[in-house]
């Protein structure tokens, strides 16, 4: 369908009127996730990545983090698919954040347990999750560019092959890197006038404008409103987050923010400290600031027993931080695509 992309959202999105569920036919009963669902999603969401082989493990917590959020309509933007015998099998939410200013975003997650697949309910939850996010964007108000986004494992084709077979392409791949920090730290070189310092509540805020700041040049970044930007929490690693201020501007320079998943480290054999968020604001970039940051963090994780220290960079990102990351001794070990209908 070729819309004018001038029109206003609500003509763009060309939202269905009445989103209709599943068939009953599939053998699933279809009903909202709540809240209480948290655990049994958990224990559906680990049986799908064991089978998929994927190099991670989502944590019953950050599960849970999927129903938080104020912007969040669990009872109309989520799907569960329980089988006769209530047990819950495939899986369906829609998620569109507040605070977009370039493009409004609505990203699809779903899966069906590994036993139910190839009887077509994959297919139809990606039907109900495009008409649920085409609903979102229409319903959002914000005459701006639209996309409608899910996140694949790269090496997993029938995903790939089933959103590819509903409009959606690839527009983005992500490569996630890791390092052995029994290899020699990099000398950071700290600027002039540069301190780092470790990541406390007093300087949260003064970050996440210094991320927005940071990443208004980023293709695919929106800004992060206070209530997103605290949903990192289960995952948060202050102790090994840094902040660089610039002394006598008082101001934040760049910052590193950590993430600690543990639930991985039995699955990949290795413990990681995870570099979640990195930035350097525009005045201070070209004098080596990021790799102090990194260099400063990954002897935080070693200090503390960690054995690899691993961040995912967009492979197209202009600034060539993935050559960055290559030079410092990372390499590629998984990756994903971003597959996308653009509105």
């Amino acid at each position: 369908m070729n819309l004018d992309a001038t029109a206003p959202i609500a003509v763009r999105a060309a939202a269905p009127a009445e989103l209709i569920g599943p068939d009953v036919a599939l053998g699933l009963t279809w009903l909202p996730l709540s809240p209480d669902d948290a655990p049994e999603l958990a224990e559906l969401v680990g049986a799908i990545e064991e089978a998929d082989r994927h190099p991670f493990r989502t944590s019953p917590q950050e599960v849970a983090d999927w129903f938080v959020g104020a912007w969040r309509d669990n009872q109309r933007d989520t799907l569960a698919g329980r089988d006769p015998d209530g047990a819950l099998r495939a899986y369906a939410q829609v998620t569109v954040a507040p605070g977009a200013e370039r493009v409004v975003r609505a990203f699809l997650s779903g899966g069906v347990h590994p036993g139910w697949r190839g009887r077509g309910v994959g297919r139809a939850l990606i039907t109900w999750m495009e008409g649920r996010g085409r609903q979102l964007l229409a319903a959002s108000g914000r005459d701006l560019p639209a996309r409608i986004g899910a996140y694949l494992d790269r090496t997993d084709d029938k995903p790939l092959a089933l959103y590819g077979s509903a409009g959606f392409t690839p527009v983005r791949h992500y490569a996630d890197m890791r390092r052995s920090l029994a290899l020699p730290l990099p000398a950071g070189r700290i600027p002039a006038g540069i301190r780092i310092v470790p990541w406390s509540p007093v300087l949260d805020e003064r970050v996440r404008l210094a991320h927005n700041e940071t990443f208004a040049d980023h293709w695919g970044s929106e800004p992060r409103t206070v209530e997103v930007w605290s949903q990192r929490e289960s995952t948060f690693a202050p102790q090994w987050s840094r902040v660089a201020l610039d002394e006598a501007r008082g101001e934040v320079a760049g910052y590193l923010l950590s993430a600690r998943y543990e639930h991985d480290w039995r699955v990949v054999g290795h413990s990681a400290g995870y570099i979640d968020l990195l930035g350097v604001r525009r005045p201070w970039r070209g004098r080596g600031l990021a790799v102090s940051l990194m260099a400063s963090a990954m002897a935080a994780y070693r200090a503390d027993g960690i054995e690899y220290a691993e961040i995912s960079v967009d492979t197209e990102n202009l600034s060539g931080a993935h050559l960055l990351y290559e030079r410092l001794g990372f390499e590629v070990f998984h990756g994903a695509v971003l597959m996308t209908i653009e509105l």
